[in-house]
């Protein structure tokens, strides 16, 4: 199921922004894309996200940066004899005077400034704070994946009508399977044995191949698998991978429903219902 989440926060020197997306999956996948420094937050978007969710594949992304603060400031000791050996020597040969300490500071890399070092503390309140982002972000792809839900939920109970539909008019277009069949029979035989094709003969093996074809077992299931997944939908627990299975059984009638088929009507409504079970698997993979 698709959805999106993002929630900002800001706390001292810094400032950051997290991402929750989430597309189909059979299983639950989760990754977690931050700055250096962070990974310590990858299990809690993990947790979180098993808590809230049982499928998808969810992508977290963290963005986060520290605003730039005023360093200490060092002289590079060495650097700075080096520029005052070198002075000296154009002094001495009267190419250059005494240089001043603010023209020997302004130069390259005599002053370094180093970042300020962040006490732990401060580290940890910074961290628990993303964190929370982290929650609201999930809680924010939830609700997302849930708004889709019930949108879908239309959907999905439009094409179960559709198979519950199907399969009336495969009940009705099934009994007129005997006479055909038999009909079918009768004449294959004649054209084999001619007038010498017994009429009993001819009942006796038409009968036969007409329990052959009988469909009813495969309409029953069918009618019981309308009612699970309506049941399976109405529920408030997550339902997909179940959904899932039941669309296997789904198909699995239809198909055998097809095989059976005596007539080119009843064969015409067994695609038809598989096509309508084909659309509902794929509507499936987004449930939860």
């Amino acid at each position: 199921m698709t959805g999106f989440g993002r929630a900002d926060g800001a706390l001292g020197d810094w400032s950051w922004a997290v991402e929750a997306r989430s597309v189909n999956g059979r299983g639950l996948e989760v990754r977690f894309r931050g700055p250096p420094g962070f990974d310590g937050l990858e299990r809690l978007a993990r947790e979180a996200a098993q808590a809230r969710f049982q499928r998808g594949q969810l992508n977290v992304s963290l963005q986060a940066r520290r605003a730039a603060g005023p360093g200490a400031a060092k002289i590079n000791q060495e650097l700075l004899q080096r520029y005052l050996d070198l002075s000296a020597e154009l002094v001495a040969e009267g190419h250059a005077t005494t240089p001043t300490a603010d023209g020997l500071l302004s130069l390259r890399g005599v002053v370094e400034i180093g970042e300020d070092e962040e006490a732990p503390e401060a580290r940890a309140a910074v961290e628990a704070a993303i964190a929370e982002s982290i929650t609201a972000a999930m809680e924010g792809l939830k609700v997302s994946r849930l708004a889709e839900g019930a949108a879908l939920g239309k959907v999905l109970a439009g094409l179960v009508d559709q198979v519950e539909a199907l399969s009336g008019e495969a009940e009705a277009e099934a009994a007129a399977q005997g006479p055909t069949i038999r009909d079918r029979f009768a004449k294959r035989l004649g054209e084999l044995l001619g007038e010498a094709a017994p009429a009993d003969r001819i009942v006796q093996e038409a009968a036969a191949l007409a329990a052959k074809a009988d469909v009813r077992e495969e309409l029953d299931r069918l009618a019981s698998h309308v009612s699970q997944a309506r049941a399976l939908m109405a529920d408030d627990a997550a339902a997909g991978r179940r959904l899932d299975f039941l669309t296997q059984e789904f198909m699995r009638e239809a198909n055998t429903l097809c095989s059976k088929a005596a007539t080119t009507s009843l064969t015409r409504t067994g695609l038809a219902l598989k096509a309508a079970i084909d659309q509902f698997r794929e509507q499936v993979q987004n449930v939860e």
